[in-house]
């Protein structure tokens, strides 16, 4: 059975947003080599809309850059939308029943499956279905933007904490 993973860098003050502020070389060699790692994503619309930017290589990336779009588009993804009437290569859209659909994925995969954007984790979140919290915490503050959390926050269990790099803090929490 697969274990959901919702898992983002986040602000001092809560706050997720991939403008704002970016990993460090350390921090993205990490997620280089958590996203060959996972059995697949599944992304809420606008979530899939900012990563299908990997679709397509640029030729100012460095080697980290290709390395990551390679496991991006080698993983299955799975996008939730009502609005979407296709998606890329290696996605599979899913337009209704969240919940049958995420049980289903769960029950046939194994590994770890990254859920993407705080809209969609809300959602599985009242669902019970996400297995495990990993805040990236980085030491900025935004003052506003989208929330890490994007309703009430679930009671949480503090697992582990891990310094990446010289500057973030991965918590990682599990569902009281």
């Amino acid at each position: 059975m697969a274990k959901l993973v919702f898992g983002m860098n986040q602000s001092l003050d809560g706050y997720v947003d991939h403008t704002a502020f970016a990993p460090s070389r350390t921090l993205f060699r990490h997620f280089i080599k958590e996203a060959q790692g996972q059995a697949g994503s599944v992304y809420g619309r606008q979530m899939y809309e900012v990563m299908r930017y990997w679709d397509d290589d640029h030729p100012e990336w460095d080697a980290e850059q290709h390395a990551f779009a390679t496991a991006w588009r080698n993983q299955p993804k799975w996008v939730v939308s009502r609005s979407l009437k296709s998606v890329g290569p290696n996605a599979t859209l899913v337009e209704e029943d969240l919940e049958g659909a995420i049980r289903e994925l769960k029950a046939e995969r194994d590994g770890e499956i990254e859920v993407a954007g705080p809209d969609l984790a809300q959602s599985l979140t009242e669902l019970g279905l996400i297995d495990e919290y990993r805040i990236y915490l980085h030491p900025v503050v935004l003052g506003r933007g989208k929330p890490y959390f994007a309703g009430p926050r679930p009671p949480l269990r503090l697992m582990t904490n891990d310094r990446i790099g010289e500057d973030v803090i991965r918590l990682t929490y599990v569902p009281a």
